[in-house]
């Protein structure tokens, strides 16, 4: 049991105040889980805990209840009712037998009226009380956003995988047929295959994005021309199933890029992707090229609606979207990690009268670089 004038918020008070305390405190006694007073009741006064334990708490709707704090001996509830005359915001229950100290507000108003000591004791312990409530609010914010972000990130990673198990399925289907020729079925292998080495490297680019911002590119000089020609094959296998064409406004530049061809493949699909996306309907894809002394740029191009004005520039941020049944953004952030990692840099716009173009710069290999 703690004495009244333990109490912390009484712990300073002169002795005649603390007599003039104690003729005007009662004292009360509840039974483990008998309600003290309810949110919406009169504040009528302050209560300290002499012995037992108070759990405070509170409606978040009309059908959830949620703790917030224990009150243990020698602690004050009820004080917001000495500054302002309302309903109590929250209810006190008895957890355990409980007796406490009870002071109408009409006799502690009084006694801070004589003891500016108190007046600031029960300020801090006001201030303490919201610190502590505020901490609580922000770990409960935090983790929040924490289970947002995982949940965002598992239907990125669904959205993701999709498409390859997809054709994978598809694939599989096919092969399996009894009549499926030999050769057939090497090519379905072969597929099958490629969108495994697909998936491995979606999961790496994944745990890429979660480590944050080191760089793991490894640049090698590549003939650009046969890398484009390799992934153009690669992303018409997924187009064609969406009714979705893939088309080169020109042939690609044959000129030595420095680069990684599993990762900056990653950047083409994310595009292709968010185009065929934004084309459920059908329509087409076009690449575009133009190389200079500096390095080359690419566009892709889509005949969708374009992009929504209102995330044009926060489109490369991690889950970034918009009007969306799925994705995240994700494949857009992983992107432009993909791209910076290359020394490029990669933008957005909306061509009038046509549909969305991203477009990114890759610099050329210089030739001390070139074996």
């Amino acid at each position: 049991m703690v004495a009244l004038e333990s109490a912390e918020l009484f712990r300073n008070l002169r002795p005649d105040e603390v007599r003039a305390l104690r003729q005007v405190a009662l004292e009360r006694e509840y039974a483990a889980g008998q309600e003290i007073f309810r949110e919406g009741d009169r504040g009528d006064g302050v209560y300290v805990v002499k012995s037992g334990t108070v759990e405070i708490s509170g409606l978040l709707n009309q059908t959830t209840r949620r703790n917030f704090s224990q009150i243990k001996p020698g602690g004050m509830f009820g004080e917001m009712a000495v500054i302002e005359h309302r309903p109590r915001s929250a209810s006190a229950t008895a957890i355990s037998d409980t007796i406490v100290y009870f002071i109408p507000r009409g006799e502690m108003l009084h006694l801070i009226e004589r003891s500016p000591g108190l007046a600031l004791s029960l300020l801090q312990q006001i201030s303490q009380r919201l610190r502590d409530f505020n901490q609580l609010f922000l770990s409960e914010v935090v983790q929040a956003e924490r289970l947002a972000v995982i949940g965002r990130f598992a239907r990125s990673i669904v959205h993701d995988l999709k498409n390859p198990l997809n054709i994978i399925g598809i694939t599989a289907e096919v092969a399996s047929m009894p009549n499926a020729p030999a050769e057939m079925r090497a090519q379905a292998s072969s597929r099958i295959r490629k969108q495994v080495e697909r998936i491995n490297e979606l999961v790496g680019e994944i745990l890429l994005f979660t480590q944050g911002d080191q760089s793991t590119a490894v640049l090698v000089p590549v003939n650009f021309a046969e890398f484009i020609t390799q992934v153009v094959e690669e992303m018409r296998h997924e187009t064609e199933l969406k009714s979705v064409k893939v088309e080169l406004a020109a042939p690609p530049p044959a000129v030595k890029i420095l680069l990684d061809p599993k990762r900056l493949r990653r950047v083409f699909f994310n595009l292709s992707h968010n185009a065929t996306d934004a084309m459920p309907e059908g329509g087409k894809i076009i690449l575009r090229f133009d190389a200079d002394d500096a390095g080359v740029i690419t566009e892709v191009e889509d005949t969708g609606s374009g992009i929504a004005p209102e995330i044009l520039d926060r489109l490369f941020e991690a889950f970034a979207t918009h009007g969306k049944s799925h994705g995240t953004g994700l494949g857009l952030s992983i992107c432009k990690k993909i791209v910076e990692d290359h020394g490029g840099r990669i933008w957005a716009r909306n061509e009038p009268g046509r549909g969305a173009v991203f477009a990114f710069v890759l610099p050329l290999a210089k030739p001390g670089k070139i074996s």
